[in-house]
């Protein structure tokens, strides 16, 4: 028995995922072990599979569909394949009063010459997109959390100073939080503990 679940996508955007000879296309279907139907003229993709599909791979599909059509690039739609990283989504129609305060708030996020918004992918290490009224941001959950806490300061009117400085501590929380782990699990100093 076939099972089909169809996700919208954004038709403008088809071609990060049909482009370079439909290659993410076929690793999203061997990787999550689907098939993908593409009807480029309704925006949709119709998930087929031979089993039910567990809600974990439904939301993954979703959230890679989703993130395509935000306008990520194919890596870090790739990225999302991971177990380790997560897509989350800053809805900013829902702050904006009107069209001129959503071009400000954008404009804040960017920051001049795009300041802001690679500072918060740099601290962070995420990827930011930021589309007509939502803001995007994928990579692992320490730093996706703190990401979308740095966009909210910023949506809130927090000067961009004081979002730089929390985005250094936080940086160095995630540092030292991956170095315990690290160190938990016997890597220490360029060497694995075997034992």
């Amino acid at each position: 028995m076939k099972f089909t679940i169809p996700i919208p996508i954004d038709r403008r955007r088809l071609g990060t995922l049909l482009g370079n000879s439909a290659k993410l296309k076929r690793e999203i279907e061997e990787t999550l072990n689907v098939k993908l139907i593409i009807d480029s003229e309704n925006g949709v993709v119709h998930v087929e599979t031979e089993e039910e599909l567990m809600p974990l791979k439904v939301m993954k599909l979703k959230n890679i569909f989703k993130a395509i059509s935000l306008g990520f690039t194919l890596e870090s739609v790739r990225k999302l394949l991971d177990d380790s990283n997560v897509l989350e989504i800053v809805d900013l129609k829902e702050v904006a009063r009107n069209t001129r305060d959503l071009q400000r708030i954008k404009g804040r996020i960017i920051g001049e010459e795009g300041k802001a918004r690679k500072m918060i992918e740099d601290m962070t290490g995420v990827d930011l997109v930021i589309s007509e009224h939502e803001v995007g941001i994928i990579g692992d959950y320490e730093g996706v959390t703190a990401a979308r806490e740095a966009v909210e300061m910023l949506v809130k009117g927090r000067t961009h100073s004081t979002v730089y400085r929390f985005l250094r501590v936080k940086a160095r929380e995630i540092r030292r939080r991956r170095m315990e782990l690290w160190e938990k699990m016997g890597v220490t100093s360029n060497t694995i503990n075997l034992s």
